[in-house]
């Protein structure tokens, strides 16, 4: 890997207009080329050998296009597929209700590719809000998850492709396309944004990403610099049971940046005062 890393590397730099963060793709962290071949899609186990995979993407332009954006959106990250967090959807579900709230300014800080944001704006629509009440922003580091939340489109995954824009089609015929916007932003700097009533963050906060005591801290008060007076911000992940072994300490960062800390039956949730 340390011979096979470094060209695969240059090829992600090669074809992407922006430095690429090769945390997420799957060379980052295996031992050896057999690990790394046995995780690959069957779309790209054409060969065991990685010299044949390199010359099949230099002459492929669609299976290269498949091959970056399955690198840099893996499945196994939170921020992709619906239905992640039922329990939370349900105690959203439960609160807005109960506040009686009719204007929202929501962010979904790492989003992903934007299944999770566009669930919220169900989750509004159920409830009775209409585009004209909310407004939803989805936050993450990366740009291609900004494109594919943008477009609906993972070229990566057809089939899942096709049921993201099935399911989302209805929010958009409704004029919810004009209030769910995406962008490239980076959660540990400061941003100069109107604040929002409802800050959801799931799948970063205590995951492999983002665990240490000093990372925890520093986000944790940038987000609560975006939230409004009485605003809530939630958070929740499932990386290998993550959320059970990391919830003190994000309830003890929640609580020494002044929020007010709740469970919310899959993570945490804090009330600005």
């Amino acid at each position: 890997m340390d011979e096979l890393r470094p060209l695969f590397y240059r090829l992600y730099r090669a074809a992407l207009t922006y430095p690429p963060r090769y945390s997420s793709t799957p060379f980052h962290t295996c031992l050896s080329w057999a690990d790394c071949y046995a995780a690959l899609p069957p779309w790209l186990q054409q060969s065991a050998n990685p010299a044949h995979l390199l010359e099949q993407l230099l002459h492929d332009q669609e299976l290269l296009t498949r091959f970056i954006f399955f690198s840099f959106l893996p499945e196994r990250f939170n921020g992709h597929g619906f239905g992640r967090y039922p329990g939370q959807l349900a105690w959203l579900r439960n609160l807005l209700l109960e506040k009686s709230i009719r204007h929202l300014r929501v962010l979904d800080a790492a989003c992903g590719s934007g299944e999770g944001t566009w669930e919220l704006a169900e989750l509004l629509t159920e409830i009775g809000f209409t585009p004209r009440q909310a407004s939803l922003e989805g936050w993450t580091l990366e740009p291609l998850e900004v494109w594919a939340a943008r477009q609906r489109c993972l070229p990566h995954s057809r089939q899942r492709q096709q049921q993201y824009r099935n399911r989302v089609q209805p929010l958009v015929c409704q004029g919810w396309g004009r209030q769910v916007t995406f962008r490239v932003r980076d959660l540990c700097a400061v941003h100069e944004t109107a604040p929002f009533d409802l800050i959801i963050c799931n799948g970063l906060l205590g995951g492999p990403l983002l665990h240490q005591p000093e990372q925890l801290t520093q986000v944790v008060r940038i987000l609560i610099r975006l939230l409004a007076p009485g605003g809530i911000l939630a958070a929740t992940n499932r990386f290998h049971n993550g959320w059970k072994k990391q919830a003190p300490l994000i309830a003890e960062r929640f609580r020494d940046c002044g929020l007010a800390v709740v469970e919310t039956g899959e993570g945490l949730a804090g009330t600005s005062a």
